[in-house]
């Protein structure tokens, strides 16, 4: 109780106190605004590594902008996606799942926003051939999904993400590598999605790794999921602490 009180605590400090320094970004998808977020490194690089980070299924929220000032403290360009565009950001659960169930049947339309939150990453000084993805739920998808479209990216993360895709599609040649941190109890990705997706890993002769969380459901890394596993998504503090470290040390592998 006290190391989640002292997480929580810490989380709203670093949140009021370091907001300030995202930028935002307006970018377009033909006449739809998108509104992102950008952050440069604390301190410069001469190889200028980069972070997109894909937001779960609510859009660009606090959990999104606190993971983009910590990869900039660590010497990151970062940038915060906005797959959904202005106008069209959802307040409910239903409204969320409905949006994000678009963009997960229509799959090149995610891929396109992608795409274009990438651009604007490279953009704002990250070397293009120096690139991860990451991403939180829906988020984690849409890491997938990049590798999957053969962006020109080094790697993808998903945190407590959907796994699955269209049994119809073609599985192309992933080249990016791929790292899939997984609540061991996740009831959202069930376990044909799971082995569907190792499947899918080994066809494409994937680089992968897959990493589970003991008591650890949905949504493990999001402190505003509170702590009860019955529900389904929940936060865990050993598991949010853990897999960030993992990315962590993925990040230095793949990035020059």
């Amino acid at each position: 109780m006290k190391n989640i009180f002292f997480a929580f605590l810490g989380f709203f400090l670093f949140s009021n106190d370091t907001f300030a320094q995202l930028k935002s970004v307006k970018y377009t998808d033909g006449n739809q605004q998108l509104n992102g977020l950008s952050i440069a490194p604390k301190k410069g690089s001469k190889t200028k590594p980069g972070i997109l980070i894909l937001p779960a299924w609510k859009g660009i929220d606090t959990h999104s902008k606190q993971s983009a000032e910590r990869l900039s403290s660590m010497g990151y360009y970062a940038f915060v996606a906005d797959i959904y565009g202005q106008g069209n950001y959802p307040v409910t659960t239903q409204e969320a799942g409905k949006q994000a169930g678009f963009y997960k049947k229509n799959v090149a339309d995610y891929q396109r926003r992608i795409q274009l939150a990438l651009d604007q990453l490279v953009k704002a000084g990250a070397n293009p051939a120096n690139i991860v993805v990451i991403g939180y739920c829906f988020g984690g998808t849409g890491a997938l999904e990049a590798a999957r479209a053969g962006m020109k990216i080094q790697g993808a993360v998903s945190f407590h993400g959907g796994l699955g895709h269209d049994a119809a599609r073609v599985n192309n040649p992933i080249t990016a590598e791929i790292l899939v941190l997984h609540g061991a109890d996740d009831t959202y990705v069930p376990a044909t999605e799971v082995s569907s997706f190792q499947q899918e890993m080994r066809d494409t002769k994937a680089e992968w790794e897959m990493i589970y969380y003991a008591n650890s459901v949905h949504a493990f890394t999001e402190i505003e999921a509170g702590n009860d596993n019955s529900k389904g998504a929940a936060y865990n503090e050993k598991a949010a602490i853990r897999s960030w470290e993992r990315m962590n040390s993925f990040l230095k592998e793949v990035l020059k």
